[in-house]
């Protein structure tokens, strides 16, 4: 299988469907791009593990990881394998006991799982060709940055903590001197307290 090795670039909401997400995948060493439309929880899933925040309990794609690592189980890689009318396909390759074991699953899924296994993303070359896209770096910024929280949405990536994780979560953000992810935290939590 030609395939290449992809990065996750960012999250940004999804300008063509409303509640979506965007994932946006980077080729390593190439401007081509993959962007791939995802669900608010997914999101949710992705963006708790780039920012390294931990929920009180374990979410679901953190459970997954502790039941399969319970049971010997580790993935190896995960590898967009297919593109069929707009959607992306994905494996997961997993190993137990020195047997490799292919698992079907939704690419927002695998990414999730592939960021909290801490293993690589790989994508078919034909699939990069086919959907992927090349951007300028301006382009780049202002998919990635110029679309506003809408605080109205269900699907914040905050939603599932607490108010007072919350709290030091806006702590954490504005001591990193890291503005913009403080306001939306502090949006989430200005929702929270409008809906009490």
């Amino acid at each position: 299988m030609d395939k290449v090795k992809v990065e996750i670039l960012g999250l940004s909401f999804s300008q063509s469907q409303t509640g979506a997400y965007a994932l946006i995948l980077g080729v390593t060493g190439e401007n081509k791009r993959l962007p791939i439309i995802i669900g608010g929880f997914e999101a949710q899933a992705i963006a708790i593990e780039l920012e390294k925040m931990k929920p009180a309990r374990p979410l679901t794609h953190d459970l997954f990881k502790i039941f399969a690592e319970k049971f010997g189980i580790t993935i190896k890689e995960v590898i967009i394998s297919k593109f069929q009318e707009g959607i992306f396909y994905s494996l997961l390759v997993c190993e137990k006991d020195k047997e490799i074991i292919y698992i079907d699953s939704r690419t927002s899924d695998a990414v999730a799982l592939a960021l909290r296994f801490n293993c690589p993303i790989y994508c078919k070359r034909s699939i990069i060709d086919e959907a992927g896209i090349v951007m300028n770096p301006e382009d780049e910024a202002e998919a990635l940055g110029s679309e506003p929280i809408d605080d109205s949405s269900s699907a914040s990536v905050y939603s599932a903590f607490t108010l007072e994780e919350l709290e030091e979560f806006l702590q954490k953000a504005i001591n990193e001197e890291n503005y913009e992810e403080a306001s939306q935290i502090r949006d989430e939590i200005n929702k929270r307290k409008r809906e009490q």
